[in-house]
């Protein structure tokens, strides 16, 4: 769980940096493609292109989706949707796990579904005020974002666990560059046929897509979906939602954002108490 802790840190500071110095200034379809094509270009000295084709192309179609995709919904929901609001809305990406990853073992787990049902409701009262009138169609377009982040963790975890025994002498960072390929292709194509000629203009915004692409996508994407396949269901989901509480205390203290402190306590408690509640229920099982 420490690199799902490391990891919610760092995309903590994203969430924040996309909605001041990219959202409205730079187009949102070449922000999406420089951001992967850094973080394809981090891991290409790596890759191993002789991997078995099905590993390749599946871990391509899981790039395509949790990255490539989620990044389309996510930096349009900055277009519509306050920094805070884009946070709220990612509150139900722990009932999509739950439900996805039961959905693909072919079972219901209602303890899978209680802890997002936790983390959810530690999310929800951090941040459930009065929402902008395009609240609607931003929600949406952030279901959106949270469906494609969740079904590519998911996909991620399983595939990495069942095809554990075939890929002991690949490594995951000499397969990883598939799943940056995949992202890119997606953004490239969305590029192409939507992007608009509005690129950064100032050495903070280049900056700031360096950032995102090289350490929050290329260093951060390897090292969550590593941490995805070291924990249970239920801790992925509520991992998930420790990102709300993390990126609205940066909101707050870099650009003094406002924020209720006490609902942010609470709600944070909560999320703390989902994980927690997870691990211990899965070294129980584990221990029978």
């Amino acid at each position: 769980m420490f690199l799902l802790i490391l990891i919610t840190l760092l995309w903590a500071l994203s969430f924040s940096l996309i909605g001041v110095y990219l959202a409205g200034q730079v187009d949102s379809y070449f922000a999406v493609l420089t951001r992967v094509l850094l973080a394809t270009l981090i891991f290409l000295p790596f890759l191993n292109w002789r991997t078995p084709p099905r590993i390749a192309l599946t871990l391509i179609a899981i790039g395509a989706v949790q990255l490539g995709l989620m990044y389309l919904f996510y930096y349009q929901s900055f277009l519509l949707l306050s920094v805070p609001e884009v946070l709220l809305f990612t509150i139900f990406t722990p009932v999509y796990i739950a439900l996805i990853y039961d959905l693909l073992a072919r079972r219901f787990s209602p303890w899978n579904l209680l802890v997002a049902a936790i983390a959810v409701l530690g999310a929800a009262i951090i941040r459930w005020d009065n929402l902008s009138g395009d609240y609607w169609k931003g929600f949406f377009v952030v279901q959106g974002a949270n469906l494609c982040f969740a079904a590519g963790q998911v996909a991620y975890r399983q595939f990495m666990q069942s095809s554990h025994a075939r890929t002991k002498s690949l490594p995951p960072r000499q397969t990883f560059g598939w799943f940056f390929i995949g992202a890119s292709i997606v953004a490239g194509i969305a590029w192409f046929a939507l992007g608009t000629a509005k690129y950064p203009t100032t050495p903070v915004q280049w900056g700031v897509l360096l950032w995102l692409g090289a350490v929050a996508s290329g260093l951060g994407y390897f090292l969550w979906n590593k941490g995805a396949t070291q924990v249970s269901p239920g801790t992925l989901a509520a991992m998930n939602n420790a990102l709300i509480p993390a990126g609205l205390l940066v909101n707050l203290l870099i650009w003094n954002r406002d924020a209720d402190l006490p609902r942010l306590a609470i709600g944070g408690a909560l999320i703390v108490a989902a994980v927690v509640l997870s691990e211990w229920h899965q070294r129980e099982r584990n221990s029978r």
